[in-house]
């Protein structure tokens, strides 16, 4: 399915202000698919199969804006933050993707370290958005970048970040995870979110998404309240991926001689949820 999106860009201080969030300088990484490149007076498009740049294009807009700390929180330590490379997906049903993510004060090299690897195992493996959980950290961290190769698109990075708004236009769309390989399955979620967050050197700013850029930064969302995809599906998609769900739990259990921490057997009908937060 054809996507677009546009990020605005000028020379205005908020424009430079963003790139240091928007822009990483890394090696080219092969994805499924090409993506062509439009450009207007302020404006970046890409298309994922169009020859002229889309009608409706998708835009990421940020401006810095005061906003205060969230109450209740906890605090990364710098233990929470240590880690090792190469990076390894977790995959579900692995307890640290149900674990409370904590917050992000501390700004230094070793964050943008992990940034750095975050998007290299992202794009090695053809992802588009990946959260810090999902590479066994429970920080409050994401990053994505919706073309899904280096060098197309733009990489965002987000800290600690809170939905601010989001539209009242509910879109489904086929999903995928990192952490759920070779399955796929319909979620419905806002067409447009605006966020409150930090950039990769603390500063704080508001980030408005739509489109597919806007999917991408709810499904992660989602991962740093130790909500998953499956969750905020309906019954009748669920059980489209019931038995690949089961394999997986079966995979963990011969991994680690653990039980599994989760059936999805288990699961109570439900309504699917739409929105943020718990399911």
């Amino acid at each position: 399915m054809a996507m677009a999106a546009a990020i605005w860009a000028s020379s205005s201080s908020f424009a430079r202000s963003l790139r240091p969030l928007l822009s990483w300088n890394s090696s080219l990484s092969p994805i499924n698919f090409t993506l062509h490149r439009y450009k207007s007076a302020n404006c970046l498009f890409f298309s994922a199969s169009s020859n002229k740049p889309p009608k409706l294009a998708v835009y990421a807009q940020a401006r810095r804006v005061l906003s205060s700390k969230t109450k209740g929180d906890e605090i990364a330590t710098p233990a929470d933050l240590s880690f090792e490379v190469p990076l390894k997906i977790v995959e579900y049903p692995d307890p640290i993707l149900r674990a409370k993510n904590k917050r992000i004060d501390k700004f230094d090299a070793n964050l943008k370290k992990l940034v750095d690897e975050m998007f290299d195992i992202m794009y090695k493996t053809d992802g588009i958005g990946l959260s810090a959980p999902q590479v066994g950290m429970n920080v409050q961290l994401m990053v994505f970048n919706a073309a899904g190769e280096r060098g197309e698109g733009e990489e965002i990075v987000l800290v600690n970040p809170r939905v601010s708004r989001y539209s009242r236009r509910i879109i489904p769309y086929e999903e995928g995870c990192l952490s759920f390989p070779m399955i796929h399955g319909d979620v419905e979620r806002p067409d447009s979110v605006k966020v409150d967050a930090q950039d990769i050197n603390g500063a704080r700013f508001e980030i408005s998404l739509s489109a597919l850029p806007a999917r991408v930064f709810q499904h992660e969302f989602d991962h740093l309240q130790g909500v998953l995809f499956f969750d905020k599906m309906t019954d009748e998609v669920l059980d489209t991926i019931r038995e690949k769900l089961v394999a997986l739990e079966k995979k963990y259990e011969e991994r680690t001689g653990l039980p599994t921490p989760e059936s999805i057997n288990t699961r109570k009908t439900k309504k699917a949820a739409v929105g943020f937060g718990k399911s």
